[in-house]
């Protein structure tokens, strides 16, 4: 038997396990584009869980300390791949409801239960996934209690059960097998089970270590500038593993060495490193837990000018206290409301120019967790809400907040921005709910949406040998084609997605698009098609150069 005070620390240690390792689990993403990568979507999700957790009596029952992972984890829960950790982990709440130890069967019941709510969360489930490698776990599981009543034997079967699962993904989906990778969730989802089992057969709990995030070259394209590298790097996780901040413009002295050596040492204190030289200045940028030293390694390249040192760490808790201010339930005043998720003040003003009262901050990069979707809703003034999650890795996110809610809560099929705002744009306050959902999820079908964002890292993908920093059109979700030139790859993008039933054209330019730029594309646009509406918005999103819909 398994017993609480046993159970909650395989969970620590599971937790602890998928952060140590999340870089390795992010780097099997197969498609190329920033995003919130598998690894640290499921670290966020489950280390959601860990002060509750330490907090719970010295001797908890498996039921509480089941029911506590549970409920942090469908808060905490960011991302597909975390939504569906926390589905199989809901499991175990079910399964250990009442029970003070935890038997064999509660486990098989446990991992079975998990694996239910799972598939039924996804509309179509895909094999080859961390779907495939639940199931399959489970499946052995039950197999195993036919000859052992031994949990950490059962427990020992799902994880040899998992890896040979997930060494098979491959030939399960044909662009894992093409770019020689395994399932990424699949992978997260191994690396917590061998953690639990390892507690269970009386190891140690896994201590969580501190290292460095990859970086970005932004140099293969030079779109990207010091400070919206900045920006964008430091969406990747909400885990500050470098304090402080750095940057300094070094005015070179006369016999200044190569810059090259410079970023080679910043890069050994910290990550996040840009340095960007010309003639006469270096510009510096680096995230690190010495800032004292990166500044004396700077004075040896010439004078430093302009530096900055700020702490990351009070930053984010600032940030996090104003978004918890500004999140308060209210009692409904109207019957219909609107929450929807953006980044960018000009995509935010955009939506509540349309009559959305809510704005969750989060995107490409920034999945927010289905808590921070609930507090959003409720406090929305409205008897029944409509969520616009506006990107595909949040709706499953959106869905849990919906179980949570004390109101009726509608999640729109939204998988970008566009989409959102067809949406808006259909909504009729003269109609009932019914009208207004059918015909705002019809006009989110009529909308064509391109993004030209980035290579975030080196991929073979779709027969694109795509290199990092590289342009990338995407074309409804999908790659397109891959470019070097930022106003090529835009105008390109929007010719591919004009039809001839096409009447509308809106380009919206991102946070690293100058408007000068963007006024030149928008001319280019119009010049090509003079019969189409072509507008310009800037929309001041990170992630996105450019987003272009076309109605």
């Amino acid at each position: 038997m398994i017993n609480g005070s046993l159970l909650r620390s395989s969970f620590i240690s599971a937790a602890h396990s998928i952060t140590n390792k999340k870089k390795s689990v992010d780097e099997l993403n197969v498609f190329p584009v920033p995003d919130g990568d598998t690894g640290s979507n499921m670290s966020m999700t489950i280390n959601n869980s860990l002060a509750e957790l330490e907090n719970l009596e010295a001797q908890p029952s498996c039921s509480d300390v089941a029911r506590t992972m549970a409920s942090c984890l469908l808060r905490g829960a960011r991302g597909n791949s975390g939504v569906i950790l926390s589905l199989i982990f809901r499991g175990f709440s079910k399964a250990l409801n009442g029970k003070s130890e935890m038997s064999a069967e509660d486990l098989v019941n446990a991992v079975e239960l998990g694996v239910q709510g799972a598939y039924k969360s996804v509309m179509k489930p895909t094999e080859g996934t961390i779907l495939t490698v639940a199931r399959e776990s489970a499946e052995k599981a039950r197999e195993s209690l036919r000859s052992t009543n031994d949990p950490t034997v059962i427990m020992s079967d799902i994880c040899i059960q998992a890896k040979e699962t997930l060494d098979k993904t491959p030939s399960l989906l044909p662009a894992l097998a093409k770019a020689g990778v395994v399932d990424a969730g699949g992978m997260g989802l191994l690396i917590i089970f061998e953690a639990m089992r390892d507690v269970f057969n009386g190891g140690e709990v896994v201590e969580k270590t501190e290292t460095a995030e990859p970086t970005v070259n932004t140099e293969a394209v030079g779109a990207v500038t010091v400070d919206t590298f900045s920006s964008v790097v430091g969406q990747y996780d909400t885990v500050i593993h470098f304090t402080y901040c750095t940057e300094m413009l070094i005015t070179k002295k006369q016999d200044c060495d190569d810059p090259s050596k410079l970023r080679a040492y910043l890069e050994t204190i910290g990550d996040c490193v840009v340095v960007v030289d010309d003639d006469e200045i270096i510009k510096v940028h680096v995230h690190t837990n010495n800032p004292g030293k990166a500044i004396e390694k700077g004075l040896e390249f010439g004078y430093i000018n302009m530096p900055k040192v700020e702490n990351m760490k009070l930053q984010h808790e600032k940030k996090q206290m104003e978004v918890k201010r500004e999140f308060t339930s209210v009692k409904p005043e109207k019957d219909i409301g609107f929450v929807a998720v953006a980044a960018g003040s000009g995509v935010e003003n955009m939506f509540k120019d349309l009559g959305v009262d809510c704005i969750v901050k989060g995107g490409q990069t920034m999945n927010p967790s289905t808590q921070d979707i609930l507090e959003a809703i409720m406090s929305c003034p409205a008897k029944t809400v409509f969520v616009l999650p506006n990107n595909k890795n949040i709706i499953m996110s959106a869905e849990q907040a919906v179980k949570l809610a004390d109101r009726k809560v509608c999640v729109l099929q939204t998988r970008t921005i566009p989409q959102g705002m067809s949406a808006m744009l259909a909504y009729d306050p003269e109609a009932d709910f019914n009208t207004n959902r059918l015909e705002m999820t019809n006009a989110i079908e009529k909308v064509s949406t391109g993004q030209i964002t980035f290579a975030a890292r080196d991929s073979d993908y779709e027969g694109h040998a795509i290199k990092q920093g590289e342009i990338l059109a995407l074309d409804n979700g999908r790659l397109s084609f891959v470019e070097k030139d930022l106003a090529k790859a835009a105008y390109k993008l929007t010719k591919r997605l004009v039809k001839g039933d096409s009447s509308f054209i809106t380009i919206i330019y991102g946070a690293d698009v100058s408007d000068e730029a963007a006024e030149a594309l928008q001319k280019q646009v119009s010049a090509k098609y003079s019969s189409l509406d072509v507008n310009l918005i800037n929309g001041g999103q990170p992630v996105y150069y450019y987003i272009i819909s076309v109605e």
